[in-house]
């Protein structure tokens, strides 16, 4: 992927369709300015209710759920989304970083669990690790 010599790769033009779903707006734009300075497309949702209906709708490679939102939690959303076979990568964020969250987390069918606060730095190297990898 990337840049082969002089030649460009074309899946490195194709921008990657990240969902994010965090009912902290503060959360949600930081996160959306850094990854769209960084290429990827970004939708948003501020419910897990909002969020499944554009995992559905729209079809994102990859879902960033807050654990605690209203109407869904992000865990009943990736739930959800396994049951539908809404089959993209899935990291999740939340506060609360314990044993028994991350294997709630694991159980759901995340593939990532990053504890609040995080840097947009960190974020941004897992969303592209877990879309190369």
């Amino acid at each position: 992927m990337g840049k082969t010599g002089n030649r460009v790769d074309h899946w490195s033009m194709v921008a990657q369709l990240v969902l994010i779903a965090d009912d902290d707006v503060d959360i949600l734009s930081l996160v959306r300015v850094r990854l769209e300075r960084s290429g990827y497309k970004v939708i948003s949702a501020r419910n897990g209710v909002e969020a499944l209906e554009l995992a559905r709708e729209r079809h994102p490679d990859i879902a960033i759920l807050d654990v605690a939102m209203p109407e869904m939690t992000g865990l009943e959303v990736t739930r959800r989304m396994r049951e539908e076979n809404l089959d993209m990568p899935v990291i999740l964020l939340t506060a609360r970083a314990g044993d028994v969250d991350v294997a709630d987390g694991a159980e759901a069918g995340a593939d990532v669990y990053v504890t609040k606060p995080f840097s947009p730095q960190e974020l941004e190297s897992r969303v592209r690790a877990i879309s190369h990898g």
